[in-house]
């Protein structure tokens, strides 16, 4: 039975892909409608999904006891939702992505204050590799940053923070689905002061869109949750970095993009980081399982 770091790895790729489906649509959605449009239709989608699964599931209670925390949590998501949707609209696809490329380094700078997990010194040479896979990412360095990059930024810190409090959540708790109710009620909130003055007419494709992209948010929301409860959030952060892989697949396929040799370079550093950091996981583990037995 695949167990632990194993499990929680397939689960943030997993996760990866569902979050590359998401930001594609609201890319295109971005185009043509404001934040609240979308926010508030995925979100009621999202909160009827959760609320029927959790029926089924027999976890209809979305009590918490991490109140703190979760609040925490959901006012982060609200403004990382913003700001990514504000990026994807400022932004060509692949540079927001860029900006994805530095949660783990922020998540590990936070991780010791925040979760008390402070990498280990082999982490740390892991999560250097990553980062100089980023400077192969970022085209023309940080002299042309724009709006959209700050958005970015935002987004970056902020849905950094938000996965910690997850993570602050899941150590206390298993309630996954708690994880996505209340983040969701809150965006739907926030949004919802602000959908009547923006909101336009949309046909039945756009809507069709906003739906998938609902479901895909569900899903992800819901796998992550559980990813952070078996994976320490300087390891599944970096693992999140095979978004770049669907980045390219979708340019490839997609669009007749194809990526230049410091994209390729670029993410194999991401990615080999975010393997590396699995295995020095795996390896503390199974030291620490050994060492009670000596």
């Amino acid at each position: 039975m695949i167990r632990g770091a194993t499990l929680g790895a397939a689960l943030v790729v997993l996760y990866t892909g569902m979050m590359a489906a998401a930001d594609g649509i609201t890319k295109m959605i971005a185009g043509g409608y404001e934040a609240p449009q979308l926010f508030v239709l995925s979100s009621l989608i999202v909160v009827g999904l959760t609320v029927c699964y959790g029926r089924v599931s027999g976890e209809a209670s979305f009590r918490l006891r991490s109140k703190r925390a979760m609040a925490v949590r959901s006012g982060l998501t609200v403004v990382a939702s913003i700001a990514f949707f504000m990026a994807f609209r400022l932004l060509p696809f692949a540079d927001v992505f860029l900006f994805i490329g530095l949660i783990p380094l922020i998540a590990a700078a936070l991780s010791g204050p925040v979760l008390g997990e402070a990498p280990r010194p082999l982490a740390w040479a892991a999560l250097s590799l990553g980062g100089a896979g980023m400077v192969f990412l970022m085209p023309g360095g940080l002299s042309g940053m724009q709006a959209g990059h700050v958005w970015a930024l935002i987004a970056a810190v902020t849905g950094t923070g938000s996965m910690l409090a997850a993570r602050v959540i899941a150590k206390v708790e298993r309630a996954p689905l708690a994880q996505v109710f209340w983040p969701n009620i809150a965006l739907l909130a926030v949004m919802g002061v602000w959908l009547p003055f923006v909101w336009q007419p949309m046909d039945l494709t756009d809507l069709g869109w906003v739906a998938a992209y609902a479901m895909a948010i569900f899903a992800a929301r819901y796998v992550v949750a559980e990813a952070l409860r078996l994976l320490p959030a300087y390891v599944a952060t970096p693992l999140m970095n095979l978004q770049f892989v669907w980045m390219v697949a979708i340019g490839l396929f997609a669009f007749g993009e194809v990526p230049t040799i410091g994209t390729v370079l670029g993410v194999t550093l991401v990615i080999v980081s975010g393997l590396w950091l699995v295995l020095d996981e795996r390896l503390a583990r199974s030291r620490a399982a050994v060492l009670p037995a000596e």
